[in-house]
C-alpha cells in the first residue's frame, strides 16, 4: 500500500492543469450501456474509480477502447450480461450507475450494493423507489439488488425525491430516456455533473429538458444512438488548488477550469481573504492575501450552495486562519474523520455531531496520519504541504480514485511530495524512531 511523504513549508508557484471531471465521467460511462452505438468521451481523468468503471463496462460486455490520452471510445453493442459484481462495486459506488441504463434498454439489471469511501449512508433506497415508479420490480436478493421491467419497457412517472441525490437523479435520467412517456423528476440535483450528462444524453437523442434545475423533464424514445462529448474540468479538484495556493502562501495559475461550477466556493473563500482572479473564462489566479486569512463559518449543501466535497480542504484552510470559525456538514452524517487526523498534526478542532469548530491560528507538524476517504485525503495533503516537517500520509488510495497524478502536478510548482512504497515507508519510520 503505498503512501505520500511530504515536506513542508514551501509556497506552490506555477501553472495547473485541471483534469476532467471524475464525478461526471462516472455517470457519462454508463450512459454509454444505452445505445448499441459507439459513444467517444474526451477529457476522461485517469484515476482508479474511472479505471474500475471501464472494467464494469467491460465485464457486461462493452468495448472501451483508448485511441489517445483521456479519450473512451465505447461500444456497447454486445452486451450480454446484465449484472455488476460485488468485486467492482465494493471498491465504488457510482457501480450503482449501471442500473439505470442496463434497466432502461435490457429491462434487467442486478448490482450488488455499493461501496466506496466510508462517510456515511447513501440512500439507494430512492432509486430503488424511483425505479418502481418506472415500472420496474425490485428485490433485494443476498446483498444484490435485483430490478426488471416486467413489460420489457419502463414507462413514465412522476418522480419527487425525498431529498436531494445526486446518483439517484442521474440513474433515474438514464432510465428515463427510453421509457415510454414523459417522466418528471422533482427535487433534482442541480450539479454541473446532472446538466454535462444531460448534454451527452441529448446528444445520443435524447429530449430531457430542465438538467440544472430541481425539476427535470424526459420525454423517453425508442432508442439512442452514439455521441461524441467532452467531459467538464472537476470543480473539486479547482477548489483543491485554490485551497493549496492559500494554505501555503504561495500563488498558481490555475487553468483548464470553469469558476462559474463552484461560485460559492470562490465565494467563501475570497470571504477568508483569499484573493481568487479570474483570468479569462477557464484561468483562475490564486493566493493568500496580504492580510492574511480570516476565519468564516461554512455550512455544506446541496449545489448550488458550499459542496460536502470542499468541506474538508476548507477545514485544513481555516486551521491557518485567525479566529474561530464553525463548520457544520448537512449532507453526510461521518464525514469529519480527518479532524482526528488534522488534531495530530496540531489542529485545534472540536466535533458536536454535525458540527466542527476550527480555531486558529494553528501550526501544523508533521505527522504519521491516516486518509479515511478521497476528500479527506486532500485535506491531509494540503496540512502537509503547510506543516513544518515531514508528513507521511498512509491510504493514499483513496485520493488515486479522484485526482489525477497529483503528486506529479503538486511536484510542478515546487511542492516536496513522493509516493513511497510500503517497504520505504516503513524504513522510514524505523528511522524516524531511531
Amino acid at each position: 500500500m503505498d503512501k505520500f511523504l511530504v515536506r513542508g513549508g514551501r509556497p506552490l508557484r506555477g501553472k495547473i492543469e485541471i483534469s476532467g471531471a471524475k464525478n461526471s465521467a462516472l455517470p457519462c460511462l454508463a450512459a454509454a450501456l444505452l445505445s448499441a452505438e459507439t459513444v467517444t468521451l474526451h477529457n476522461v481523468p485517469y484515476v482508479k474509480d474511472l479505471i474500475t468503471q471501464r472494467r464494469l463496462l467491460e465485464d457486461l460486455g462493452a468495448t472501451v477502447l483508448t485511441p489517445e490520452l483521456r479519450t473512451h471510445k465505447i461500444t456497447a453493442s454486445h452486451v450480454q450480461i446484465f449484472e455488476a459484481p460485488y468485486e467492482l462495486v465494493k471498491t465504488m459506488r457510482a457501480s450503482v450507475l449501471a442500473l439505470g441504463p442496463l434497466l432502461g434498454r435490457f429491462g434487467q439489471a442486478k448490482v450488488s450494493l455499493p461501496g466506496g469511501c466510508a462517510i456515511g449512508t447513501r440512500p439507494i433506497d430512492l432509486h430503488l423507489k424511483a425505479f418502481e415508479q418506472l415500472g420496474a420490480v425490485v428485490s433485494l436478493e443476498s446483498g444484490d439488488v435485483v430490478a426488471r421491467a416486467p413489460k420489457g419497457r419502463l414507462t413514465c412517472a412522476d418522480i419527487a425525491f425525498d431529498m436531494v441525490t445526486v446518483t439517484g437523479t442521474e440513474n433515474v435520467m438514464m432510465a428515463a430516456a427510453l421509457a415510454a412517456g414523459r417522466t418528471v423528476i422533482k427535487n433534482a440535483a442541480r450539479e454541473p455533473e446532472i446538466e454535462d450528462l444531460a448534454e451527452l444524453l441529448n446528444k445520443m437523442g435524447a429530449r430531457i429538458n430542465g438538467a440544472g434545475t430541481d425539476t427535470i423533464e424526459i420525454d423517453g424514445v425508442e432508442a439512442l444512438g452514439g455521441a461524441e462529448h467532452t467531459i467538464i474540468p472537476d470543480r473539486i479538484e479547482t477548489g483543491t488548488f485554490l485551497a493549496a495556493a492559500a494554505v501555503t502562501g504561495g500563488e498558481l495559475e490555475i487553468r483548464s477550469c470553469r469558476p462559474e461550477h463552484l461560485a460559492a466556493v470562490i465565494e467563501k473563500m475570497r470571504e477568508t481573504g483569499v484573493e481568487i482572479e479570474e483570468l479569462n473564462p477557464n484561468t483562475l489566479l490564486a493566493r493568500r492575501g496580504e492580510k492574511g486569512l480570516k476565519a468564516r463559518d461554512v455550512t455544506t449543501e446541496p449545489h448550488p450552495k458550499f459542496p460536502t466535497d470542499m468541506q474538508a480542504q476548507f477545514m485544513t484552510l481555516m486551521t491557518q486562519a485567525e479566529g474561530a470559525s464553525t463548520i457544520v456538514e448537512t449532507i453526510f452524517e461521518n464525514r469529519f474523520m480527518h479532524a482526528a487526523e488534522l488534531h495530530r498534526m496540531g489542529a485545534d478542532i472540536h466535533i458536536h455531531g454535525s458540527t466542527a469548530v476550527v480555531k486558529g491560528r494553528t501550526r501544523l507538524t508533521g505527522a504519521k496520519v491516516i486518509a479515511s476517504d478521497l476528500r479527506a485525503s486532500a485535506s491531509l495533503v494540503l496540512a502537509a504541504l503547510c506543516a513544518e516537517g515531514e508528513t507521511l500520509i498512509d491510504r493514499v488510495y483513496h485520493i488515486d480514485r479522484g485526482y489525477e497524478t497529483i503528486v506529479r502536478k503538486l511536484r510542478s510548482v515546487g511542492a516536496d511530495i513522493e509516493r513511497i512504497s510500503s517497504t520505504a515507508a516503513d524504513a522510514a519510520g524505523a528511522g524516524d524512531a531511531a
